[in-house]
């Protein structure tokens, strides 16, 4: 292993009071637990996908409200 990634992996085992085997353990265990609320993409929403262009420079939020007022009819 690179001397610098080893160098790292000391600092921060010393700062999370453990050792660089036991941090190593705990990644490793975390890496072969299943994962959850991993699912499979179904073929109905496979085939829409790219179906629907986002409009660009607009965050999550705002498309949300956008498509409420537009569907309660709320004024903006």
């Amino acid at each position: 292993m690179d001397e610098e990634v080893i160098a790292q992996a000391k600092r921060l085992a010393a700062e999370r009071g453990t050792s660089v085997s036991a941090m190593f353990a705990r990644l490793v265990r975390a890496m072969a637990a299943p994962q959850k609320g991993t699912s499979r993409i179904g073929p109905i929403t496979r085939r829409a996908t790219g179906l629907v262009t986002l409009p660009a420079g607009k965050t999550d939020g705002e498309i949300l409200q956008e498509a409420l007022s537009d569907r309660y009819g709320l004024r903006r």
